[in-house]
């Protein structure tokens, strides 16, 4: 076996090639959310290069520091797989995180704890509807969305209502 040795240093922005072939997709709000955990925890994550400065890992935290106008990121410079390995390690890079679940009574007990002191818990990359949903009850026969109305299809009718989820009462 040869050995994996790995270089990691500041390098220049303009001069990283995202790989043609890369089969991860990357919407700009994702972007966005990269950008914005950038920001608030700076740089953690290395972008992974081949000898050619070809992206193999990170394209999402390459285009967030160009929107952030970064001139340099960090990088790990990969120096001994072999072409296939190479194309294989992108895809198990962007596939394997993906087979992870979740704990949700842990997830429930970090996202309260950072709701308790004022984070912006959408800085986790979990969005509200998100957050509402892991916190709802199941109630039985309760339908999984809910539907808002408007108060024109009620007249002048005023009633009481609980929701069966969280017990919050309202006309």
């Amino acid at each position: 076996m040869a050995e994996k040795k790995t270089q990691y240093y500041m390098e220049d922005v303009e001069k990283l090639i995202p790989y043609a072939r890369n089969a991860r997709t990357h919407s700009e709000l994702q972007i966005a959310q990269i950008a914005a955990s950038i920001q608030e925890f700076g740089f953690l994550s290395p972008i992974i290069i081949a000898k050619d400065n070809t992206i193999l890992c990170g394209h999402g935290r390459f285009y967030a520091a160009q929107k952030l106008g970064l001139k340099q990121v960090p990088c790990i410079k990969e120096e001994y797989l072999t072409e296939a390995q190479r194309r294989a390690y992108i895809l198990a890079d962007n596939r394997i995180g993906l087979n992870a679940g979740w704990d949700n009574e842990l997830l429930k007990v970090e996202i309260a704890d950072l709701q308790g002191v004022d984070f912006n818990v959408e800085l986790t990359g979990f969005n509200d509807k998100e957050i509402v949903e892991l916190f709802s009850v199941d109630v039985e026969g309760c339908p999984a969305e809910n539907k808002e109305y408007d108060e024109e299809e009620f007249g002048d009718e005023e009633f009481e209502h609980e929701c069966p989820r969280c017990g919050f009462r309202f006309n």
